[in-house]
This record gives structure tokens, C-alpha cells and sequence, in this order.
């Protein structure tokens, strides 16, 4: 049975607008009208509707304006198909279903993530560099300590050990193949409020062993007046005889122990990519491997590690070479110090563990302390505090003697952490 109205047939359907139409006409192109509810009117519609061949003719209407008898109105005469208020989207509205974006929130979020980030990597290194730190050297052992000072005093000591390289480095840092391991240089830092005061205690220094208790063997070995050479002690009994040996000849307390060896200092140097370091006259050793002519320069860690060690080409001889150490790890610490450094994971993490594996230090000293002590070096380089030798009046044999009411006045306004007035050599 066919369903459609006369005049359209199944076959004219092609060209309409109805349901599967493949025309592109717009909608707003023809009124949409809603068939008057009710009976139908009775006799057969107009044979020839006017829309063209094959459109059927529209229902009619009770009125010209296109509402049913009933009252009711399908809002297609004005657009509003599905109740919208303002017949489409209007200039500057988001389309519907996407809601303009929150930027506060998003703000927000992504400072909680950055801080979040931050912390984390912070917290983390921490505790990374923290368990790096070989903690070895026993304070507790060291018996008959003076009282404690103002300010705080670090015990910087550069031994020759070699241990952990191969013979081919220690060829190339000519550091020679003794076993064991001897104290190269020594040096007293002390930090306070009046600033920072670096003490070079020369190795020859003429000093007194007195009564201690053996590191290792906890046996007490009492003193015979005897006198050595500074460096013996610690060839002797290790860092906490060192430790007792100069409290016990100076009177001041020392708080906390920090030693590196050979290749760890090279080390150090080639992780921060070289100090700058202005050299003031020509030096060439063969000892130490040492050939620089005079002026502004970098050195790498091989060359940084001949200039520290170097005494023989000097005219003072250790009294020169404490000077130039002095002035190099102050320099070394400055370039640590610098943001280059600091703010560059890339060398940040290279120089901290190159450092970290190869610093030796007492059990009480946290990486705060370290840090303070690296901050205290730069501030010394800056030109905030003083640099000098331990006071020396002459020589007994080959030893060096110090100048005893010197050193006493030294040691009173280290431990009143006083402005520094002292000079040594």
C-alpha cells in the first residue's frame, strides 16, 4: 500500500527535503509548521502544490501566522527549537560544552608541582651527599681537650695518600709510590663573628707529643717530653693524635677534622672545570711536577695538585708553600661557590661527589658544617678575612719554632673570636 500523498510518488523522492535526503538545502530555507491537531479537512487537497514538481502540499493552517487552533506553538517560526533564549551563539561566547579555561587554577597547580619538585630533588640530594661522607675520624678518642671557644675552629688537612689510584696516575700527579700515608699540609680555619681567620701550621713545625690514647689500640701511651716534627704525629698515631697534638701545644679546641688525599684534591679541581689562580712568579719543580710561568692561569687537577705541593723552587720553602695552598683552596672554594657551579646540576653533582668520595672528616661534622667551612675559605679569598702562618721565631735543628707569646695571643682572640691583630710569617 502506498502511504504517500498523491502527486508523489517513490520515485520523485530524490529531489525533496525529507528524512534521507541527500539535498545540502539549509533548514532555515523553508518554515517548519506544526500540523493543526484534529480531523482531517474532508476532499482531496490541490492537485498541483506550488513548490515545485513532486513536493506535497503542507498541511493548512487555522491562521496566517502558523499556529494551530489548539494554541499551540512549536517555536519553529522563530528558531527556538529547543527552548534557547537568544536563537544561537552570540559574539565572545564559549561554545557550548567548553567551558573557558581557569587560569588561576592552572597557576596555581603548576606552583604546587614546580615547589613540589624542588623539595623533593633538595631533600634528596641531601640525604645522598650525606651518606657520601666518609665519617671516620673519632673526636671522642682525643683525651685532655682544652675548653671550648666562640666561633668554630676546622682542623683542613692534605695528606699524601694515594690510595685508589693506579700507578699510571700517580706517575702523572708525580706524587711517587710510598705506602702509607703523611700529612702534606695542615691548616687551622676559624669562623666567627668577626670574621674568618685561615692559619697554615707549617709541617716542620717543632712541637711536644704529650699523653694520648692510641686510635686504635685504646692504650694509653703517656708523655716523655719528647719533640718531633708536626707531620710525625699524625704518621704516628692517625688523625686523632694530630687532633691532640696541636690542642695540646696551641690550647685551642678544635671542632671538627677535614683531610683529602692526592686524588681526591685532582679530583675536585678537574669537577669544577679548573681554577682560575694568578701565580707570581715563574715555578718549575721536577719534585712536583711544577712548570708555570708567572701571571693569571687555570689549572687543571694535575696542574693544581704540583702547585700546592711545591717548596723546593721556593725561596721560603714550606713557609711559601703553606702561602700558596692557602691561596689556592680559597680560590678552589670560591669557584665551588659560584652559581656556575651551583646552579648547574650537570657540574653541581660531578663536583659534589668527586668531593664528597674523597673527604675524610670527624663523626659529629654534617654537610651544614662543610658548608660553612667552604663559605668561610671564599669569604677569606674575598678579602673578608685573613690568611697567615703560624707565628715563628726561629728554628731548632731543622725544626721551626714558634713564637710562643705570639701564638698565646693568637690562640686568646681565636678562642674570644676577637678581630685577628697577630701576623705571622
Amino acid at each position: 500500500m502506498n502511504d504517500w500523498p498523491e502527486g508523489w510518488s517513490g520515485d520523485n523522492r530524490g529531489s525533496g527535503y525529507g528524512r534521507g535526503s541527500a539535498s545540502a538545502r539549509p533548514e532555515s530555507a523553508r518554515v517548519m509548521r506544526q500540523v493543526r491537531r484534529g480531523a482531517t479537512p474532508p476532499g482531496p487537497g490541490p492537485s498541483a502544490p506550488p513548490y515545485g514538481a513532486g513536493v506535497p502540499q503542507q498541511p493548512s493552517y487555522t491562521d496566517g501566522q502558523g499556529h494551530g487552533g489548539d494554541g499551540y506553538d512549536s517555536g519553529y517560526n522563530t528558531g527556538q527549537v529547543y527552548g534557547g533564549s537568544g536563537g544561537g551563539q552570540g559574539p565572545g561566547r564559549q561554545a557550548q560544552g567548553r567551558p573557558a579555561p581557569n587560569w588561576r587554577r592552572r597557576i596555581k597547580w603548576t606552583a604546587i608541582t614546580v615547589v613540589t619538585v624542588l623539595v623533593v630533588t633538595t631533600v634528596g640530594t641531601y640525604f645522598w651527599a650525606d651518606s657520601k661522607l666518609n665519617r671516620d675520624v673519632d673526636l671522642s678518642k682525643v683525651i685532655e681537650r682544652p675548653e671550648a671557644g666562640e666561633g668554630t675552629n676546622y682542623l683542613i688537612v692534605g695528606s699524601d695518600s694515594r690510595e685508589g689510584m693506579t700507578k699510571d696516575q700517580m706517575k702523572d700527579l708525580h706524587t711517587g709510590y710510598a705506602d702509607g700515608k703523611r700529612t702534606d699540609s695542615m691548616m687551622i680555619l676559624h669562623t666567627g663573628d668577626n670574621g674568618s681567620t685561615l692559619i697554615s701550621l707549617p709541617r716542620d713545625s717543632d712541637v711536644e707529643i704529650p699523653t694520648f690514647v692510641g686510635s686504635e689500640s685504646g692504650k694509653t701511651y703517656k708523655g716523655t717530653g719528647r719533640h718531633v716534627k708536626l707531620n710525625a704525629a699524625y704518621a704516628e698515631d692517625g688523625p686523632e693524635l694530630l687532633v691532640r697534638t696541636i690542642e695540646h701545644n696551641t690550647g685551642l679546641r678544635l671542632d671538627h677534622y677535614v683531610e683529602i688525599g692526592f686524588g681526591g684534591f685532582a679530583n675536585i679541581v678537574d669537577a669544577v672545570g679548573g681554577v682560575e689562580i694568578d701565580i707570581p712568579q715563574d715555578i718549575k719543580d721536577k719534585k712536583s711536577g711544577a712548570d708555570f710561568k708567572k701571571g693569571k692561569q687555570t689549572l687543571d687537577g694535575q696542574e693544581a695538585l704540583a702547585f700546592v705541593r711545591t717548596r723546593y723552587a721556593l725561596p721560603g720553602s714550606d713557609l711559601d708553600r703553606t702561602k700558596n695552598q692557602q691561596k689556592f683552596l680559597s680560590a678552589l672554594a670560591s669557584q665551588v661557590a659560584t652559581p656556575s657551579t651551583v646552579l648547574n646540576p650537570f657540574k653541581l653533582y660531578p663536583t659534589m661527589g668527586a668531593g664528597l668520595d674523597s673527604l675524610i672528616v670527624d663523626k659529629d661534622m654534617g654537610l651544614f658544617d662543610l658548608a660553612s667551612m667552604f663559605w668561610a675559605m671564599k669569604s677569606v679569598s674575598g678579602g673578608d678575612g685573613t690568611s697567615m702562618n703560624m707565628p715563628v721565631s726561629g728554628s731548632v735543628g731543622s725544626n721551626l719554632k714558634w713564637d710562643d707569646a705570639k701564638v698565646k695571643k693568637l690562640v686568646e682572640e681565636l678562642k674570644n673570636d676577637e678581630k685577628v691583630t697577630v701576623t705571622g710569617n
